[in-house]
């Protein structure tokens, strides 16, 4: 094995344990503190039927508490699909595209499913991409299979560290020129 060779699977293996612990991280947050507030609403919504009569302020204050545990349930599930969005593993790299709140727009139109590994991959390097647009930019991608590969193309202005990183730890490349970024991830 080269040192490139050794050097592509550390990449590798740093990107999918990076991927394995967002994947963890949305379970424990769905699993564990999501279910907690359920419980937690479901209780309220059980104390304020057994208080029924005249408690208008006791009433007042569970539904305050309703609304603030549901709030909270809200922001966790944001925050655990942020993190790994489990539409990803459930339905694939197109549909987890489409329903991310991404701030541009994504176009993967007749992507099919990959490797899981891949998948999450060119998921984040989506999100880095446009994440790390230049202010007021409204960036665009697209993502296609060209038989061999998955190719992501995006113009614009983008600090393409993090998404060249991904792309390169997947075997894959990433390329800028004339304010058009190019990003290859073989497949098979």
């Amino acid at each position: 094995m080269t040192e490139d060779d050794e050097l592509r699977a550390s990449r590798a293996r740093l990107a999918d344990s990076a991927g394995t612990e967002r994947r963890r991280f949305e379970r424990a947050l769905h699993d564990g503190v999501q279910q907690d507030l359920i419980a937690v609403s479901v209780r309220l919504q059980l104390l304020r039927e057994l208080l029924g009569g005249d408690a208008t302020p006791a009433l007042e204050l569970l539904d305050e508490l309703q609304r603030d545990t549901h709030e909270a349930l809200d922001r966790v599930r944001a925050l655990a699909n942020d993190a790994y969005p489990s539409i990803l593993d459930a339905r694939g790299l197109s549909e987890a595209l489409r329903g991310a709140e991404l701030s541009g727009r994504v176009d993967a139109t007749g992507v099919g499913r990959h490797p899981a590994g891949l998948e999450r991959t060119v998921y984040f390097c989506c999100r880095a991409l446009l994440e790390a647009a230049a202010p007021g930019e409204e960036p665009a991608l697209t993502l296609r299979e060209t038989g061999r590969e998955l190719r992501l193309d995006a113009r614009g202005e983008f600090d393409v560290t993090a998404a060249r990183d991904l792309a390169e730890a997947a075997g894959g490349t990433l390329t800028v020129d004339r304010g058009c970024v190019t990003a290859t991830f073989p497949l098979g």
